[in-house]
């Protein structure tokens, strides 16, 4: 009786084990396939940092500065809307099917070749009891994978994960199209396009020199008692005592949300246009001591090198200027300037 129990105590050991080893290995590979196609990332909460990169050798770090504030390469702050992009795609992203074997080759040639690799960092614990007792955090990437080109019907994206050779097609459910757009690597794609952004408290003085016609530069300085002062630049800044006050205000509060409309610092004609002397020179200074200079440039509105007959004429729409400490070359518009491109006359008009 005793040899019986044995006997079965030992069969039922046996099969509760196989039974035990059949779960893990299914979990595992459960785990695991998961794991491979799981490019979302639910929580963009705790995203800190997101650096992309491409085969071109184009790269992007975004880091977060606080919540709702990030900058990109350590240099320009980033765009809202791109934040806001890139973060709805990494939680709703979902993999509609393998790639098919007979196209994994192929595939796994074109992720190679060109795709954008992707590497997401947040911030864990080392401590987290129920996701709700948090302790010790720190930074960790939590995640990498390559973004590949559209599929041929352009309504999914190839996607693999790193250290991994099985792709996925991926896609947004209610979108039509494809993602890879989504990730890019050029900087230019990230930062907001900013040259001035200064409220009129922060501006100690406002100096616009217009080269080609001296007699309308002027120079305005915030006397911080709700009081300004504005000097000729053509009589080497002499003090004028009467002038349009409102005019001078309305001025100096419309240094907010100056934008260019696209970097062109790899223009071939750059340096040629930078040689010749400058349209305007726009310098703003803060009560911190930084200072933004602006030079603007003539555009043509036809290039010379293309006229057949007649006469050209500058673009009325549009100005080329040097930004950053003349880091950018970019393209600006009237329409955005003109209210900071005022001439003397605008403050002393009927004031005499």
């Amino acid at each position: 009786m005793n040899k019986k129990r044995v006997l079965y105590a030992t069969v039922i050991a046996f099969l509760l084990g196989i039974t035990a080893l059949y779960l893990i290995y299914t979990n595992t590979n459960s785990t695991n396939n998961k794991e491979l196609s799981d490019f979302s990332v639910r929580d963009t909460s705790s995203i800190t940092k997101i650096f992309l990169s491409d085969m071109n050798k184009n790269s992007v770090k975004v880091v977060k500065v606080k919540p709702g504030e990030w900058i990109v390469n350590d240099k320009y702050p980033v765009r809202n809307d791109n934040i806001v992009t890139i973060f709805k795609t990494l939680i709703w992203i979902e993999v509609r099917e393998p790639v098919p074997q007979k196209h994994l080759e192929q595939v796994n040639a074109l992720l190679a070749a060109t795709s954008t690799k992707v590497e997401i960092y947040q911030t864990v614990y080392r401590i987290n009891l129920f996701n709700k007792i948090k302790l010790f955090p720190y930074e960790k990437r939590t995640k990498t994978f390559y973004v590949g080109e559209a599929t041929q019907d352009q309504m999914g994206t190839y996607m693999l994960m790193e250290n991994s050779t099985k792709p996925f097609i991926t896609y947004l459910p209610g979108f039509r199209g494809f993602l890879s757009s989504r990730f890019s690597c050029r900087e230019n794609d990230w930062r907001i396009p900013r040259i001035y952004n200064s409220r009129l408290g922060e501006i100690k003085s406002v100096a616009v020199d217009f080269v080609e016609s001296p007699e309308k530069s002027f120079k305005v300085v915030n006397n911080n008692d709700r009081t300004f002062s504005l000097f000729s630049n053509n009589t080497g800044f002499n003090k004028i005592e009467k002038f349009d006050t409102i005019n001078v205000m309305n001025f100096m509060s419309s240094f907010e949300n100056i934008n260019f409309e696209a970097v062109l610092n790899n223009l071939s004609k750059k340096d040629s246009i930078i040689k010749s002397p400058p349209f305007h020179i726009i310098t703003l200074e803060k009560f911190t001591g930084e200072i933004q200079k602006v030079k603007t440039y003539h555009k043509w509105s036809i290039e010379p090198e293309l006229i057949v007959s007649g006469t050209n004429e500058y673009d009325r729409d549009r100005l080329y200027a040097l930004i950053n400490n003349d880091k950018d070359f970019v393209l600006i518009q009237f329409f955005v300037f003109d209210r900071i491109l005022r001439p003397l006359t605008y403050f002393t008009e009927n004031k005499e």
